[in-house]
């Protein structure tokens, strides 16, 4: 071969070598925008009855940025699968009540579909400074296989307090760390089986608001109704009484009279009037806390009155959570300013009663997703 032909396969193999590297930093300039700016819409749609609408399009949709109609670019149906993580509140339980918590996660995971991906988080007892606590916990990594996750049932422990803000970070922080495969792309959801007030997170709730704003899931809580339990053990001597955390009368306080947040008192000074006020405020912002949650994310608040009741109502959850569609968009505003950006979603031609439930918005300096 000659030396004229030899320089042209030369030219043209760095051409192709240049062509082919130029496309895969396109390729990958493209997913890194996929990653960090696509905001996910998760969207359920039902009939009057409550029944999941299925069989939708994407020419169905519109959806609008603080009132700025966006162009969807992404478009997930019902069919697709999910990826959940499944909370699991075990704070004071004994053995029986984690055998029935255990029976409904169970019932959880079978009612989730072919291809749906799950994982477990829990709490586990821990100590330190001579007093007992509790940390969230990943139990079962994210997976398909449903024999694992519910053997991995059995290493559920009760603990000795609620860092409920604590888990929803765990969620979203580890289980959730990476961008979703394209498949789960906005088919995210967290579910949590709780009464909702924390008692001894590390993080607070405006911490854990963040975090579940930064992958996009939808928000369920299968939420406990443990008000009147939990007040029967507040009354009567203080020593044997079920007793407030520090952060829970920190915040309490706080509720009430931040410039007089520092009154946080020892448990024995309080009377039963006073703990039975403060039991009330903290179910009160534990309820704001959900509620709020779940509208910002497009999820819901399914009450259960028992743990019995948790079953039916976690099978609930499962199936709404695997019923969504999922729209994304770029933001019309790329300013990263912090402030709270309102999303609506309408649908064409839907029945008389129908409803729509979809995330109601995100805070722009969290609109990038983790790369």
């Amino acid at each position: 071969m000659g030396s004229k032909a030899i320089a042209a396969v030369f030219v043209s193999c760095l051409m192709t070598a240049f062509c082919f590297i130029a496309k895969a930093q396109t390729t990958a300039d493209e997913e890194i925008r996929i990653d960090t700016d696509l905001v996910e819409v998760p969207v359920f749609v039902s009939d009057a009855a409550g029944r999941p609408i299925s069989g939708l399009k994407v020419t169905d949709f519109e959806v609008f940025e603080d009132g700025k109609p966006q162009k969807i670019v992404s478009f997930t149906t019902t069919s697709d699968p999910i990826e959940v993580v499944l909370i699991l509140d075990t704070s004071g339980s004994a053995q029986s009540e984690l055998m029935l918590i255990r029976k409904a996660a169970e019932s959880f995971f079978a009612n989730l579909r072919s291809g749906d991906r799950a994982s477990i988080i829990g709490f586990r007892p821990v100590s330190g400074n001579g007093e007992a606590n509790a940390q969230a916990t990943v139990i079962a990594g994210i997976t398909a296989d449903r024999a694992f996750l519910i053997s991995s049932l059995a290493n559920l422990e009760s603990s000795f307090g609620t860092p409920f803000y604590d888990a929803i970070i765990l969620a979203a922080k580890k289980v959730f760390s990476a961008p979703a495969n394209s498949e789960f792309r906005g088919r995210r959801a967290i579910v949590i089986l709780s009464d909702g007030v924390d008692s001894v997170s590390q993080n607070s709730f405006e911490d854990a608001r963040k975090a579940v704003q930064e992958t996009g899931s939808a928000v369920y809580f299968v939420r406990l109704d443990t008000r009147d339990f939990f007040e029967s053990g507040l009354l009567g001597d203080c020593s044997a009484a079920t007793r407030f955390s520090f952060s829970q009368l920190l915040r309490y306080y706080a509720s009430i009279d931040s410039e007089k947040a520092e009154r946080v008192k020892n448990f024995c000074q309080l009377g039963e009037f006073e703990r039975l006020a403060i039991s009330k405020r903290l179910y009160e912002i534990a309820d704001a806390e959900m509620f709020l949650l779940t509208r910002e994310t497009g999820g819901r608040v399914f009450p259960a009155v028992s743990l019995s009741a948790a079953r039916s109502a976690l099978m609930a959850a499962a199936s709404e959570a695997g019923f969504r569609y999922s729209l994304g968009y770029y933001p019309a505003s790329e300013r990263l300013d912090g402030t709270y950006r309102r999303i609506t979603v309408k649908v064409r031609s839907l029945p008389s009663g129908a409803k729509i439930t979809a995330r109601e918005g995100y805070f722009a300096d969290v609109a990038k997703q983790r790369k």
